[in-house]
This record gives structure tokens, sequence and C-alpha cells, in this order.
């Protein structure tokens, strides 16, 4: 009898498996109403890992828009090397 009320006393009841909600993020771009320039090297090192990759919309919160108007910038600013490919190991 105590070891069923142990084991069901271990569950708040909540279930999910340990995973937690959070709330999305406005997209950047959406609050400030900026545009999103290739040339604007700053913005988009932003954007962009330590290695050279993009970050997913999931993790930088921008709108579906405006990630491909970011993804767009960042690789005309590749083409005209105003941003490396990758960077070195």
């Amino acid at each position: 009898m105590e070891r069923e009320q142990q084991q069901g006393g271990d569950r708040d009841g909540g279930g999910g498996g340990g995973r937690f909600f959070q709330r999305r993020r406005p997209c950047r771009f959406c609050i400030d109403k900026g545009s999103i320039d290739f040339k604007d090297v700053g913005l988009l090192r932003n954007f962009l890992t330590e290695r050279g990759r993009i970050v997913p919309r999931r993790i930088s919160g921008n709108c579906m828009r405006h990630q491909r108007e970011l993804t767009a910038a960042v690789k005309r600013a590749r083409h005209i090397a105003l941003i490396s490919f990758a960077e070195e190991r």
C-alpha cells in the first residue's frame, strides 16, 4: 500500500515528460519595422554562429518572412565577400 502511494506521489499530474513550454519571442524585425540589408554586416553577424552558419528560425525568434529575407541577405553578403562562407577551425 505504501509503495503505491509513493509511486503515485512522484507525479504532479502535469505530464509532458519533463519538457516545458516557452512562449515564442516576437520577431525583432516586425517590432522595429527595420529592413534587412545585406550591406549591414553587423546585423547579419548577430544571426550567424561562430562557424558561419545561419541561426535557425526557432532559435533566433524571427518570423518566417523575415527569416527568408535574412537568409537571402546573408547569401548576398557572402557572394560579394562581405561575410565569409565558413570560419577557420
